[in-house]
């Protein structure tokens, strides 16, 4: 029975070893962190777990069935910054919220004279 723990011991060092020299990005279903809680809280199972489907494999490795990655290409990305959808300054920008509060507060105005049964010229007939 010492060679089966022995073997666990080491399954799970390995499985660790592996886990912890992989890139992110080579790692599926779940964070890197949380693969290795799992192989250290569960030795054998979580061990068996990372080589089954926790591990990116590469093209070298076994052949599994699944999705592949889209990858970006390298030299195509666009790092231009894209033109500002608005491109009227500051200040008229803040000339239009002026005249949109001042819309509002007229038209409230309005509402509040027709309600008090004013008429909205203002005429005393």
């Amino acid at each position: 029975m010492p060679f089966l723990s022995f073997l666990v011991i080491a399954l799970m060092i390995g499985a660790l070893i592996d886990l912890i020299t992989r890139d992110q990005s080579q790692v599926k279903h779940l964070p890197k962190m949380a693969w290795i809680v799992i192989v250290i809280l569960l030795p054998l199972i979580g061990s068996i777990l990372w080589f089954a489907i926790g591990r990116e494999y590469g093209e070298a490795g076994i052949p599994m069935p699944r999705m592949r990655r889209a990858e970006r290409p390298v030299g195509m990305v666009d790092t231009r910054p894209t033109p500002p959808a608005d491109v009227r300054t500051t200040e008229q920008q803040i000339a239009d919220l002026d005249r949109e509060i001042e819309e509002w507060r007229l038209r409230e105005e309005l509402e509040r004279r027709r309600r008090d049964g004013e008429s909205p010229a203002g005429s005393t007939a």
